[in-house]
């Protein structure tokens, strides 16, 4: 899921790939609520996880973002 996820927000919404790890903040990789909301949306048309923005708002990390895809992954 990570790689997915990383593959998303570097592809989609040009995040450095440098930046990325399970460790970093929203605010470390310059993902602002905008750029969430198009992640939510993404998330859901790419890999079918329904995750809303301010899901994503709430986790405070790369690894929990994640984790919440892995969570609702497997409840497919």
């Amino acid at each position: 899921m990570f790689e997915q996820l990383k593959s998303i927000l570097v592809d989609k919404l040009k995040v450095s790939p440098e930046a990325i790890t399970p460790e970093a903040t929203r605010e470390e990789i310059e993902l602002d609520s905008l750029a969430v909301v198009e992640l939510s949306l993404m998330l859901e048309s790419e890999l079918g996880l329904t995750i809303s923005d301010d899901e994503l708002l709430e986790a405070p990390t790369v690894g929990d973002m994640v984790a919440l895809m892995e969570q609702r992954g497997a409840k497919i």
